[in-house]
């Protein structure tokens, strides 16, 4: 993965089993690499599709550039990522199947300097599920605190 992280999209993680994920570019106009470079980036409410052979991402905000002068663009506008044909294939192919998703996981600048966007192949999780995480994260929590009182009291 990349160096500079810059967004992460928490609720992922939390409403969806990820099944697979992949690099993609994204393409970017210059003030919106500016915003991105000020982590001003929410991938909250993003998705992406597969549509006439191109990958597009739909929902990531990237907030306007203050200095980007009278050439402001949607924060929202949809956003093509940049795949190979083969991996666009793949994609396609994985979202045909009943109750798959492509959704962004993470954002960040790679090594070379250039945007990327960590896509995964997701599957919904049922509201049980999601309890069921919640519950094992607490309990996880409660006996990492009982064993550092433990230590503590040696």
């Amino acid at each position: 993965m990349g160096t500079a992280n810059v967004a992460t999209n928490r609720r992922a993680r939390h409403d969806y089993h990820i099944h697979d994920s992949m690099e993609a570019g994204i393409e970017l106009t210059g003030s919106e690499v500016k915003s991105v470079r000020g982590h001003r980036v929410s991938l909250a409410e993003a998705y992406a599709r597969v549509e006439d052979g191109q990958v597009w991402v739909y929902g990531m905000h990237i907030a306007g550039y203050e200095a980007g002068g009278h050439a402001d663009q949607d924060p929202t506008r949809p956003r093509r990522l940049l795949l190979r044909r083969s991996q666009i294939r793949q994609l396609d192919r994985a979202v045909q199947q009943k109750g798959v998703t492509l959704i962004p996981l993470s954002m960040y600048f790679a090594n070379s300097g250039y945007a990327k966007v960590q896509l995964g192949l997701c599957v919904g999780k049922r509201q049980w599920e999601k309890r069921e995480a919640i519950k094992e994260r607490d309990e996880q929590r409660r006996t990492e605190q009982a064993l550092r009182d433990f230590e503590a009291k040696r």
